[in-house]
């Protein structure tokens, strides 16, 4: 199936200077969005803290049950809807006795909603020194991959390849979370495994782009490489657009149909999938020229 002529003659590199700038604003944003807020609003697997959910039998509201929890002291607490009659508490403080906690929550319950009025679905705490371990452990799984990557496409291509893949998947990374920071949503591991997926994904299509400017440019020795890379990302953008489509179908399917539970680990795939395919056409491509200019390739043309 092709969608677009492979005539088709879209001059992307001219593009480059305009899509970067909007690029390195918008990254610009999303950090000063950071700042802004005081750091990204880590959820409890990197804050550590105490979760507990809570399913009603009939609806009620935000403030009737922190009026509820102020007895044992929770009235400050994150409470959010999660789902149909169900709610959620977020607490800084977290307790290695949960079954105490629990109690003292049902407790509470109990003489505001009546004894079987509600079902505490689960209480989970994380102690800060976990949340700094595990807040420690994503970061090197994100740069881990970045280095597995730079050595694998470094190896199989360039170094130029390479490093315009590397600040590719920067960029996704970093739009990803400037734009979760922008709209406040929580960071926690979920989103970190959401980003490793971006990543890999986005390098994917990347090297299919690759691939076919080393093959254009073996077959055309006397063009420029400004155009080759052109060349090759209109031969390949058809086929970048499909699979592109195709998968932001099934994320918005998620976002839509697949619950609260994975509601932000699809909008951040969403986000993320967007961001890889246009780094791929304006920003990696682009950087593999810019290092041609900076250090000429072995291969001659002209």
């Amino acid at each position: 199936m092709e969608i677009i002529k492979s005539e088709t003659h879209f001059n992307f590199v001219a593009m480059m200077k305009m899509a970067v700038t909007i690029s390195i604003v918008y990254i610009l944003i999303g950090i000063a969005s950071i700042f802004w807020h005081g750091g990204l609003n880590f959820g409890i697997d990197f804050a550590g803290g105490t979760l507990i959910q809570i399913r009603f039998d009939q609806e009620t509201s935000v403030e009737k049950l922190r009026q509820t929890l102020e007895p044992i002291g929770m009235e400050n607490s994150i409470i959010q809807q999660f789902g149909p009659n169900e709610m959620v508490v977020r607490t800084a403080a977290s307790s290695m006795d949960l079954k105490g906690l629990s109690g003292q929550i049902e407790n509470a319950l109990q003489t505001t909603y009546g004894q079987k009025a509600f079902e505490i679905r689960r209480v989970e705490s994380v102690g800060p020194k976990v949340g700094s371990d595990l807040t420690r452990k994503a970061l090197l799984a994100i740069i881990f991959s970045w280095i597995g990557i730079l050595v694998y496409v470094g190896f199989r291509f360039e170094l130029r390849y390479a490093f315009g893949g590397i600040i590719a998947l920067v960029h996704d990374v970093l739009v990803t979370v400037g734009t979760l920071s922008l709209l406040n949503k929580e960071f926690d591991l979920i989103i970190v495994a959401a980003l490793l997926t971006i990543i890999g994904y986005s390098i994917n299509d990347t090297i299919v782009i690759f691939d076919r400017i080393r093959e254009n440019t073996r077959k055309n020795m006397k063009m420029p490489l400004m155009d080759v890379i052109n060349l090759s990302v209109n031969q390949t953008l058809s086929r970048t657009l499909l699979t592109s489509f195709t998968v932001i179908l099934v994320l918005l399917a998620l976002f839509f149909f697949g619950g609260p539970v994975i509601h932000d680990f699809a909008f951040t795939l969403l986000v993320g999938c967007i961001a890889g395919v246009y780094s791929t056409v304006f920003i990696a491509s682009p950087i593999v020229l810019a290092f041609e200019k900076i250090r000429p390739s072995r291969i001659k043309r002209n």
